[in-house]
């Protein structure tokens, strides 16, 4: 296993090598760097032409200025800057003078925070509507669900980006000026909701018509409450809420995982869900008044040890899987007593920003705001372009789960499986799933890079200062100095991400390491 990582280690650092080399020399051979200054009918438009040239390193050769970029990215290296031939770490300066260090060190933030949450929220969502297409193939829940993947396949960016101004941004804020809601709307909503739930339920036609019944009314009977108290304005969950949620959250987790017939796992999971209840009523009101992010992480530390804890003391001979699946349920109660802080804020977020939904930035420039404000600010900038890279890789990962499932769902071993008298449910969770996520190690790679790539055009529709905007200005500009930059990152990311789906792969499978 160990000469296998570092053959892999070794064929993407000399992919980066001979990536970078190619990407300077399209760079620097794009245009004219000093285009602007030619056409410039200023008197001293020779100074700064020599100016220029000389900032710029034109009058070098190329393979020179390449080494002099590849020797201060070498620099950065511990170790190797203390050799007198690789010189201090720098990754030089744009045209303008301005050092690409800092510049990327703001623009990877705003990129990579952006991705990564598009890519957990595709892996997630794509995943899950790709098992249940796959448990229920050729039915109308699947073909729609197969109809919309293609939709958000072919999907051009930037027109997603232009619809998703419009009408989730401009129209949401106006409407939001007023919150009311029609019966025609609310039953309409309720009987959508209600219709898509019972394809995905399946079964008898008894069990679609009662859980169309029972699912369209619980969302009629919701959007009503929050129509009536002005939810949409001013909303909140609320500890009792919290508590329904993370009961709701700790049973549906052990009926995916080991089933109530799992007395142990049971236990381990609802002392966690009790004992975080606890820590979360009495933590609250400090995270409402007190909040920073060192308080915040220390309380998410201190759920998963309880978790942990709870697991490991009650799990008996299923502490492994008892482990698991309290972390998983202390990961969630955690995500909604995080939504929580932030509905309560809801309200004063709107007294400084009466149109919440940003369709331009990253933040509100110039934003008086305490904690929660800033944050709430933050995480509504990124709704729309998150949504955007999210609907545009989705499509894969449900098409590519489906396909895997189906497959595992045919072999001899399920139905061995279920000849044993297994449940539905363990045979799709204990045994097809997880021999289906096999295929998907890959696929998580070739997306992450994909994202970055769309993340180009995202951020330009969307006014990003972000890895997408230093790309496009050191391109136009005809600067290697800021493209290089981009490609540093972004390449290393996935070449990262790909050697480590290999490596993940070869764990799962260890004859591809022979």
């Amino acid at each position: 296993m160990l000469k296998f990582i570092a053959r892999r280690l070794g064929i993407s650092l000399l992919i980066l090598l001979g990536g970078s080399l190619l990407m300077f020399v399209l760079t620097i051979n794009s245009g004219d760097p000093i285009a602007d200054l030619r056409e410039s009918r200023d008197p001293n438009k020779e100074n700064l032409i020599a100016m220029r040239t000389e900032a710029m390193g034109l009058d070098l050769p190329w393979y020179e200025r390449y080494w002099n970029w590849l020797r201060g990215v070498l620099g950065y290296i511990p170790g190797l800057n203390r050799l007198e031939f690789i010189g201090e770490g720098t990754l030089g300066r744009n045209r303008s003078g301005a050092y690409v260090s800092a510049l990327l060190a703001n623009a990877a933030s705003s990129t990579l925070r952006l991705v990564l949450i598009a890519t957990l929220l595709a892996i997630v969502i794509g995943i899950g509507l790709g098992i249940v297409t796959a448990v229920r193939q050729y039915s109308g829940f699947d073909y729609g669900v197969t109809f919309l993947a293609f939709v958000f396949f072919s999907l051009p960016v930037f027109w997603a980006a232009v619809l998703l101004k419009q009408y989730a941004a401009i129209a949401f804020n106006n409407w939001l000026a007023e919150p009311t809601m029609s019966w025609a709307t609310i039953l309409g909503i309720a009987v959508t909701v209600g219709f898509i739930l019972q394809l995905a339920m399946g079964g008898s036609w008894k069990r679609r018509l009662y859980s169309f019944v029972a699912s369209a009314a619980v969302v009629a009977a919701a959007l009503f409450y929050f129509d009536t108290v002005n939810w949409f304005r001013m909303p909140s969950v609320g500890l009792p809420v919290f508590i329904l949620s993370a009961i709701g959250a700790g049973a549906l987790v052990v009926a995916m995982s080991s089933g109530f017939g799992n007395k142990r796992v049971v236990r381990a999971v609802a002392t966690t869900v009790i004992a975080g209840s606890v820590i979360y009523g009495v933590l609250r009101g400090q995270l409402l008044t007190n909040p920073s992010w060192p308080f915040i992480i220390g309380c998410l530390l201190l759920s998963v040890a309880v978790a942990v804890v709870a697991g490991l003391g009650l799990g008996g001979f299923s502490r492994k899987v008892a482990t698991q699946m309290s972390i998983v349920t202390a990961l969630i109660m955690s995500l909604i007593a995080f939504a929580d802080l932030m509905m309560t804020n809801w309200a004063s977020y709107l007294t400084i920003q009466p149109r919440p939904i940003a369709t331009i930035g990253s933040v509100t420039p110039n934003l008086n705001g305490d904690f929660w404000q800033t944050v709430i600010d933050q995480a509504t900038h990124m709704i729309l372009p998150t949504i955007v890279l999210t609907i545009i890789s989705i499509a894969g990962y449900i098409r590519y789960t489906r396909a895997s499932m189906l497959e595992v769902l045919n072999q001899d071993y399920i139905r061995t499986a279920r000849s044993k008298g297994l449940s539905e449910r363990k045979v799709i969770t204990k045994h097809a799933f997880r021999n289906a996520l096999i295929p998907l190690t890959t696929i998580v790679a070739f997306d992450f890079a994909g994202l970055i790539g769309g993340a180009v055009i995202t951020e330009t529709v969307f006014g990003w200062k972000g890895m997408g905007d230093l790309f496009r200005v050191g391109l136009e500009q005809v600067d290697p100095a800021p493209v290089m930059a981009f490609f540093l990152v972004t390449g290393t990311a996935a070449v990262v991400m790909n050697m480590l789906a290999d490596i993940a792969y070869a764990f799962l499978d260890p004859r591809i390491t022979r």
